[in-house]
């Protein structure tokens, strides 16, 4: 007879869950891949040494969905996967919350992965909530869902990205500096841009001035932009002999061979380079350009795929879009170091209803709670093995890397380590309550 799916012998709606993976180009390739070993630590499945693996999904979107698996007696080995975990929330909506279930609906509001990056993502935006449904309307087949896309990025290796567009002073300096973008932008504009007065201009100005270059630039025709790339790479190589490169200069160079002829090679001057430290983290709103670029790290976002691109990427462009639908906001994105909750739990609060992120270091021996929330939980055991114990039963189930529990609303969980674990915890932002 099939076991419950189920943690403990007293009744618990704490489920645990296989997921899903994608196998995105850009991901990392076999063992390397901390994508692939939690996949198959979760699934039960073997890595292949040659394919990418670049996303693990936790949640409900039909793109990557996850199941309940009833566990076998033999140390949680996998025995059988029965129903959708979208499905069984939308049968079970007390174990949401029922301020979430006001809100949302019968569904969990944010989707937890995990990134692999071996090369970058496009560069791209998600749109907010009313380009979105405007967008899955016109094109369904491309924007699969009419919901907008917030997410945060919390590193756990060192990982870089280009976020947002740089200061109007660091523009200046560009359009200065880097002659092989003048071919490419109008006398007129790139002056209008070089002539503001950053502390007196108007921010709807320095706004204009910026919307008018970039769409020009990444409108270029290829012709002129393969001509663009070629004579940077060469100017680039000719002066590194004689002086060290800026970092984003070296980047500009990495991207090229990664991505030859593409756009993207020359609109990173007009982004923002970051690097986060492991347990760093950045979030984007709706409308901001970014591309993540190499490293891994935890994601949590609304439940969305919707991705609009017009660089690095041999995916479907719409630059109009996305030139269109930028905000066009300047200067350096905020980094979250996160909030310390107790000696082992930090919490990462972006300003977004649908999520909020807890990292926990638990040494070996030691205990913590997550108290009780009043919304959904997943937790993603990404290291490490321990003892989970809900705190509505009686007996304690182990746990270790790769699992992913369900934990509903309006339950605690207590866990002890039997080695160092490291435990990721999403759920519905805590301000939301």
């Amino acid at each position: 007879m099939e076991s419950d799916p189920v943690l403990t012998q007293k009744q618990s709606n704490v489920r645990r869950l296989k997921c899903s993976v994608q196998n995105y180009d850009w991901g990392i390739r076999g063992h390397d891949s901390l994508v692939a070993r939690l996949f198959a630590l979760n699934s039960g499945s073997s890595v292949a040494s040659h394919k990418p693996y670049a996303e693990f999904w936790m949640g409900t979107h039909d793109s990557g969905p996850s199941f309940l698996i009833a566990a076998a007696d033999n140390g949680g080995a996998i025995d059988s996967v029965s129903t959708s975990l979208k499905s069984w929330v939308s049968e079970n909506p007390n174990v949401l919350g029922d301020k979430v279930v006001e809100k949302w609906g019968s569904d969990i509001p944010f989707l937890f992965k995990v990134l692999s990056v071996a090369k970058p993502l496009s560069i791209q935006a998600h749109p907010d909530k009313e380009l979105a449904k405007l967008l899955h309307k016109v094109e369904p087949k491309v924007y699969r869902d009419p919901n907008h896309k917030p997410e945060m990025a919390l590193a756990i290796t060192e990982f870089e990205a280009l976020c947002g567009f740089i200061s109007g002073e660091e523009l200046k300096d560009v359009l200065r500096s880097v002659p092989e973008i003048l071919v490419m932008i109008r006398d007129a504009d790139r002056n209008r841009v070089l002539l503001l007065d950053d502390h007196a201009s108007k921010e709807e100005d320095l706004k204009a001035a910026l919307r008018l270059a970039f769409t020009q630039l990444m409108s270029a025709s290829k012709i002129l932009i393969s001509r663009a790339i070629s004579d940077l790479k060469r100017r680039l190589h000719s002066e590194s002999e004689v002086r060290q490169l800026t970092a984003k200069e070296l980047l500009v160079l990495r991207l090229e061979k990664q991505y030859p002829d593409d756009v993207g090679i020359i609109s990173a001057f007009f982004l923002n380079h970051v690097k986060l430290n492991p347990g760093e983290a950045l979030y984007l709103g709706a409308n901001e350009p970014h591309a993540y670029i190499s490293g891994e790290c935890i994601e949590c976002m609304a439940t969305s795929d919707n991705v609009v691109r017009a660089g690095l990427t041999p995916k479907f462009r719409d630059v109009h879009t996305l030139c269109a639908m930028f905000t066009y906001k300047q200067g350096f994105p905020e980094i979250l170091q996160g909030v310390h909750v107790n000696q082992y739990i930090t919490k990462y609060v972006p300003p977004f209803d649908e999520f909020e992120v807890d990292r926990c270091v638990l040494p070996k021996g030691a205990s913590v709670s997550f108290p009780a929330s009043q919304g959904p939980s997943i937790f993603l055991v990404a290291g490490g093995e321990g003892r989970m114990l809900p705190q509505e039963s009686l007996r304690s189930d182990v746990i270790s890397e790769g699992d992913v529990l369900f934990v509903p609303a309006k339950t605690g969980i207590n866990i002890t380590s039997n080695v160092e674990l490291l435990i990721f915890r999403a759920g519905v932002n805590n301000k939301f309550f």
